[in-house]
C-alpha cells in the first residue's frame, strides 16, 4: 500500500451530514500526514443529491489548496449520472475501482 494516499469509505447518503462527517480527517490526511492523494471509495455510497456533489467540489477545491489531490472510484450508476449531466465527470477523476486506480497510478510511474 502507498503510504502516500488516504483512502476513505463514506456510507450511506452523499450529502452535507456525510460531508462533515470525514471532511476533517480527510483534510489533515493531507495537512498533518502529507497525504498527496485523497481516494474516496464509494462503494457504500447508496446516493447522492446536488447538496453533497456542491460538498464534494468543496472538499476537492480544499485538497487542491494544499497541493493534493482528489479521486474517486466505484461510483454507482445513479451518482455517475450525477456527474455527467453537471459536467464534472470532467472535474473529478474517477475510477471503476480501486484496483485500476492502483493501475494507473503504477502505469505512470
Amino acid at each position: 500500500m502507498d503510504n502516500k494516499i488516504a483512502i476513505f469509505h463514506p456510507t450511506g447518503i452523499f450529502d452535507n451530514i456525510k460531508y462533515l462527517e470525514f471532511r476533517d480527517d480527510l483534510i489533515k490526511s493531507v495537512t498533518e500526514e502529507k497525504k498527496e492523494i485523497a481516494l474516496l471509495d464509494f462503494t457504500g455510497i447508496t446516493f447522492m443529491d446536488s447538496a453533497g456533489l456542491g460538498s464534494l467540489v468543496l472538499l476537492l477545491k480544499a485538497v487542491r489548496s494544499h497541493g493534493a489531490k482528489m479521486v474517486l472510484c466505484h461510483v454507482n450508476e445513479q451518482v455517475q449520472m450525477l456527474f455527467e449531466l453537471t459536467n464534472m465527470d470532467k472535474v473529478f477523476e474517477i475510477f471503476p475501482t480501486q484496483a485500476d486506480f492502483f493501475a494507473h497510478r503504477g502505469a505512470k510511474s
